[in-house]
């Protein structure tokens, strides 16, 4: 069974972590301009929903894989605390490294929306809520559901070291069950599956409606599958010392 690296404060001093912060915060910062950017264009575009939803999906999609590919060799290209902490349930990154990251994804966020916000003349950063109908239980629910097939497509094909021939193609794959997950449950939770990508359109508009399911339900989604995969699917011949990244 897989053992929790705990780590040190030191860790924040050592300058692969100081790296890895920063690559971590310029991913995670693109990916939610773009993701945000892209619900906040369809608003003022689209009238279709279907196709706003289709176009929201696609976007990203695509910013997740490129973004995973982008900061993959330095900080894991996390993007998302539920995929930080399902790696630091699997031992591949220290639990003072995990928070660290969590703090990086969060200010990233913000910081994304903060200036969308202000380059489309103060246009509302759309935030998460859960659809009409959709009680608070559903909620978790649907977003522990789209988060563990995030993280057990994470585990299969960026972490598994028997992935064959996935070996590569990982960051497109994670891309894809992102933009899958919208298309299917985007109409009905919002399809988050990232505490960071909720959050920053959440403060910087001032709207917390609903906003601890996307915290509940990612996080159990996340965890839960980074524990099932690395304890159950990936056979090693002895246990690896727990490394940063995965």
């Amino acid at each position: 069974m897989a053992k929790i690296a705990i780590g040190s404060i030191q860790e924040v001093t050592k300058p692969d972590c100081i790296q890895a912060l920063v690559v971590e915060f310029i991913a995670t910062f693109l990916f939610i301009f773009a993701g945000v950017g892209a619900a906040m264009t369809t608003e003022k575009l689209v009238g279709n929903e279907v196709v706003g939803l289709f176009f929201v999906a696609m976007a990203h999609a695509l910013v997740v894989g490129v973004m995973i590919s982008a900061g993959f060799r330095i900080s894991g290209g996390h993007l998302n605390p539920a995929v930080t902490l399902g790696l630091c349930v699997g031992g591949h990154i220290t639990v003072v490294r995990s928070v660290l990251y969590w703090i990086d994804q969060l200010l990233a966020s913000v910081a994304a929306c903060a200036l969308l916000s202000y380059l489309t003349g103060g246009l509302t950063t759309p935030v998460h809520t859960l659809a009409v109908g959709m009680d608070s239980l559903q909620g978790v629910i649907m977003e522990i559901v789209l988060t563990f097939s995030l993280l057990f497509t994470v585990y299969a094909t960026l972490v598994d070291p028997k992935k064959g021939f996935l070996d590569g193609l990982g960051p497109l794959l994670v891309g894809l069950v992102v933009g899958a997950n919208i298309m299917a449950a985007g109409a009905f939770s919002g399809a988050s599956m990232n505490p960071a990508r909720s959050f920053g359109p959440a403060l910087v508009s001032g709207d917390w409606t609903d906003h601890w399911v996307y915290w509940v339900g990612p996080l159990i989604g996340g965890g839960l599958a980074g524990f099932m995969y690395e304890n159950f699917f990936i056979v090693r011949t002895h246990v690896p010392i727990a490394t940063d990244e995965f």
